[in-house]
């Protein structure tokens, strides 16, 4: 890797933007970082902003000029968004603002200064409730069941379209839920947070039999960078995640003991936490792995690692 190009990172202050953000610095690539601080926390950046490759700017994805005009750079890696897929249902547009209007701001900034590579980060969520499992790259898309899933796949489509038309590399990343040092949000998140207020009982979206498969933080980066150094057509997708599942229970075993605790759990019932809660998500990665990459963490280590950082970190999980 080249430390001559720009990197510009949106959502740099967020739970992966800011390690994405410290691993480019580290690979010794100048970064300009872009967020608004709506869910980005200032303590990310303390690393990146000891650096002179490092340059921040507080700025909003909706307001195209000021974006147009900050935008710099070869790579952009657009990982600012709404990720909240729980209560979309509850404010509509929120998704739609942050997640595919943002993204048609970027993409058009790129152009416009002569971006060549646009790397974004979609989700798994865009599968639905998919038909196959493991799922793979080229399942056709069902129904879509979350505002949050059906945002991203527009964005996805728009990424596509711009590359084609104006001759960029698009390098999508369909991520399941990532787990790791400065995480913040979901469901180790809530549990270590309920169970610091209450040890005796865990209240859990759902029957606790739903199944989830993860993926940590710096195994994420790890494929990301090798995406990045190996993909060579106009557009590449790739699912990113560990080659196994749990179950929610299984979560929670892995966080009550690390914890030391053995609370009472209240379940809500039904196969899913929420509307548009995709009761089984388990993602095929075999074409992140041909070009070389592979998980270095189960997902019982990640989950652990979660919750020491949450132990050690205790302001992140507020009141």
């Amino acid at each position: 890797m080249s430390g001559k190009e720009i990197h510009f990172v949106t959502g740099c202050a967020g739970f992966i933007g800011s390690n994405l953000t410290d691993r480019l610095l580290s690979a010794g690539y100048k970064v300009i970082g872009y967020d608004n601080f709506s869910t980005g926390k200032e303590k990310f950046l303390e690393n990146a902003l000891k650096s002179q490759n490092f340059s921040l700017i507080r700025g909003d994805l909706l307001d195209f000029d000021f974006l147009k005009k900050s935008l710099k750079g070869g790579t952009v890696w657009h990982f600012a968004a709404n990720a909240d897929v729980r209560f979309g249902l509850q404010k509509p547009r929120i998704d739609l603002e942050q997640n595919t209007i943002a993204t048609s701001n970027v993409l058009e900034a790129a152009r416009i200064n002569g971006v060549h590579t646009f790397c974004f980060s979609s989700t798994g969520s865009i599968y639905g409730e998919a038909k196959i499992t493991p799922t793979p790259e080229e399942h056709p898309f069902p129904i879509q069941t979350s505002l949050y899933g059906a945002s991203k796949l527009a964005c996805e489509g728009l990424i596509e379209a711009y590359c084609e038309g104006f001759n960029m590399r698009g390098i999508i990343f369909r991520f399941v839920s990532i787990l790791g040092e400065r995480y913040a949000h979901g469901h180790v998140f809530d549990f270590v947070r309920q169970l610091k207020k209450d040890a005796k009982t865990l209240k859990v979206l759902g029957d606790g039999n739903q199944k989830k498969s993860y993926l940590y933080i710096q195994d994420c980066i790890n494929a990301c960078f090798k995406a990045l150094e190996k993909t060579k057509n106009k557009i590449e997708i790739y699912n990113l995640g560990a080659d196994e599942y749990v179950s929610v229970k299984d979560s929670i075993s892995y966080i009550c003991a690390r914890l030391g605790v053995e609370p009472a759990l209240e379940f809500s019932g039904g196969n899913k936490g929420w509307i548009g809660d995709n009761p089984f998500i388990f993602l095929e990665t075999a074409k992140i792995k041909s070009l070389g990459w592979k998980a270095g963490l189960s997902i019982k280590e990640a989950v652990e690692k979660t919750v020491d950082y949450l132990l050690k970190n205790i302001w992140i999980l507020g009141d």
